[in-house]
């Protein structure tokens, strides 16, 4: 087993670095929030967004197109859920119940018909009803799901990896500041990086709690041959 240290020798760790961060500083606020029976587009990806992260988006299909006009005029979200079944592109996918909220920090239109965005997730949300429009964009009527209790403890294998990949990458690729002592930065941070599948990235959002959510992600790095840096 190794240490923390000593990732930069690790295939687990060359997988770390292959994931793509965004360029440009990022400011770590949790103000997108939901408000109980709040209707909002959903947007069914194969991927998952956690509070705090950024997501960059190239939107071409004509149903996001004017969801993402209506979010810039009216100044409001989306959801982001992962796709149980169906796809990206055609008819409406079925989405996992639960998801995170998305609000456009940056938007271009480099050419007609395609936006470029960068969206920041807020609050998680657990979908209770569904709709699709005739153009199959999907909405949905959702609940807040409360942040993670505030008292968490950091597990220390999570906080020295996560901080061994914020030496190697830069702090500038994270949500400033750099938060190191909180349990679920610390969490939907390394929830990010590690190189899982979208299953694995779903469970670790739906967590009840930062600790569990910790545990789980400790799991994961003893697998791959961690350990705690000893002294």
């Amino acid at each position: 087993m190794q240490d923390p240290s000593a990732l930069h020798q690790s295939r687990f760790f060359s997988l770390v670095l292959s994931v793509s961060f965004y360029q440009s500083p990022i400011q770590y606020v949790s103000d997108v929030k939901a408000d109980s029976n709040q209707e909002i587009h959903i947007f069914p990806l194969n991927t998952v967004l956690f509070p705090g992260g950024l997501l960059p988006l190239k939107v071409f299909e004509q149903r996001y197109i004017e969801m993402t006009k209506a979010c810039i005029r009216d100044n409001r979200p989306f959801g982001v859920c992962l796709i149980r079944e169906g796809r990206e592109v055609g008819t409406a996918a079925v989405p996992e119940a639960i998801g995170c909220l998305a609000a456009i920090e940056s938007w271009d239109m480099p050419q007609l018909g395609l936006f470029q965005l960068i969206a920041r997730g807020g609050e998680r949300f657990r979908i209770l009803e569904t709709s699709v429009a005739p153009n199959h964009l999907l909405s949905a009527v959702i609940e807040p799901i409360p942040p993670d209790a505030a008292s968490a403890p950091v597990d220390s294998l999570c906080r020295q990896v996560l901080q061994a990949v914020i030496e190697k990458v830069g702090a500038a690729q994270f949500p400033a500041p750099v938060r190191l002592d909180d349990a679920s930065w610390v969490g939907y941070r390394l929830a990010e990086v590690l190189p899982l599948g979208a299953r694995v990235k779903q469970e670790l959002l739906e967590a009840t709690d930062a600790a569990h959510r910790l545990e789980r992600l400790r799991a994961l790095l003893v697998q791959q041959g961690l350990k705690e840096k000893e002294g």
